[in-house]
């Protein structure tokens, strides 16, 4: 799955929680500027899976719901 799409749905699922890219960023311990490049899929490098599980966790979602899409996998 391509960076851009997981970053898609990083920001619904942030907005859908009623978090600020700040507010989620200082939750789990990364900066907004890292967070918001990571939603736009323009970070220049890819993210680690350890980010993309503190992310996950920030917004208690599923970590396969971010890669996949699908809660029932």
């Amino acid at each position: 799955m391509k960076y851009k799409m997981i970053g898609l749905k990083i920001a619904y699922y942030r907005k859908l929680r009623g978090y600020t890219q700040g507010q989620l960023a200082g939750k789990i311990g990364i900066s907004t500027t890292y967070l918001g490049q990571i939603e736009r899929g323009n970070n220049g490098k890819s993210f680690s899976l350890e980010t993309l599980l503190l992310i996950a966790t920030g917004l208690d979602v599923d970590v396969i719901l971010l890669l996949t899409g699908n809660e029932n996998i």
